[in-house]
């Protein structure tokens, strides 16, 4: 087995804390991986984990191994991206997140067209609206709406996606339509709400004629996914914040119609977070590139910001 293997194992295993969770990760049985561990403690003559039947905890040579360990690595594949042309061949499987309705209706359509061009990869997307862990989900790239908590990661700004507070028709003329952000809070609007883990309250980031705003807001209905805030919406249950792009075609088709105009949404970023090493795989690069080029300026020119009120 080689060793660079093991290492690639150990450094998986680490940042995983479990020997299964990294063996599906790196797609080996259980069994490889604990060889694998196996091997590489006896090549160093030390105990990488300390293992019980319900935990793994590094010991402290493997603290100290595992920042070199991440060095060979990132070496290796440094030296590998000197030598291959990224518009060669490149081979093996992406993971890839994104949220649900950026991946849905903006990087999900552009799959088929890449792996076209490039046989030999295989892309895993994986669409969530909860924030997702690089290191410990084993992912090459993740695009995301917001701001990113981890300094620690590379960001790759794509566009500043202008958002839109919106409801149905019936909504409207069951509880009228709020002209301000002051107006949904004074006349308790049904706000729909993205729930993310931990978030004890919702803020709506709205500009006024005094600078962004926050403003606290309520409402009976939560959902960790965005579509799920937009059939609420169309449904006529209340008020949802949504990326313009995302019901640009319900807004021009009258199923949503904008409100609280006069304080609309700050814009949000779109980026997308890669760590130092996975920008030098060929295949991360040339997928970060080949979905920039063609989703930049379609979120920057959406057909519908020419048609929100002003």
């Amino acid at each position: 087995m080689s060793y660079l293997e093991n290492i690639r194992t150990f450094v998986r295993v680490y940042e995983l804390g479990s020997m299964s969770a990294a063996g599906r990760d790196l797609r080996i049985s259980p069994a490889v991986t604990s060889s694998r561990i196996s091997q590489l403690e006896e090549h160093l003559s030390v105990r990488l984990f300390q293992r019980t039947t319900r935990s793994l905890t590094p010991t402290e040579q493997g603290k100290a191994f595992y920042g070199g360990a991440c060095e060979v690595l990132e070496s290796v594949e440094n030296a590998e991206a000197q030598v291959v042309n990224i518009t060669d061949n490149p081979k093996g499987s992406l993971f890839v997140a994104a949220p649900l309705g950026v991946g849905r209706r903006l990087i999900a359509p552009l799959v088929p067209e890449f792996l076209a061009e490039y046989p030999e990869v295989k892309v895993r997307l994986r669409l969530t609206d909860r924030k997702v862990d690089l290191t410990t989900e084993g992912l090459d790239l993740a695009f995301f709406l917001g701001q990113p908590e981890d300094s620690n990661l590379r960001i790759r700004k794509i566009a500043d996606v202008t958002r839109v507070l919106c409801a149905a028709p019936e909504y409207i003329a069951a509880h009228g339509n709020p002209a301000s952000g002051d107006d949904v809070i004074a006349d308790k609007h049904e706000c729909l709400n993205l729930r993310f883990p931990g978030a004890p309250e919702f803020q709506w980031p709205l500009v006024t004629p005094d600078g962004t705003k926050r403003f606290r807001v309520a409402g009976r209905y939560e959902s960790d996914d965005g579509d799920v805030l937009t059939d609420w919406a169309l449904a006529g249950h209340g008020i949802a914040m949504k990326p313009v792009f995302e019901v640009s075609d319900h807004i021009a088709e009258g199923r949503l119609i904008p409100v609280a105009t006069q304080t609309p949404p700050e814009p949000i970023q779109m980026a997308c977070l890669f760590t130092h090493r996975k920008r030098q795989d060929p295949k991360t690069r040339l997928f970060m590139e080949f979905v920039i080029e063609r989703i930049g300026d379609a979120v920057r020119n959406s057909s519908m910001q020419a048609q929100l009120p002003r």
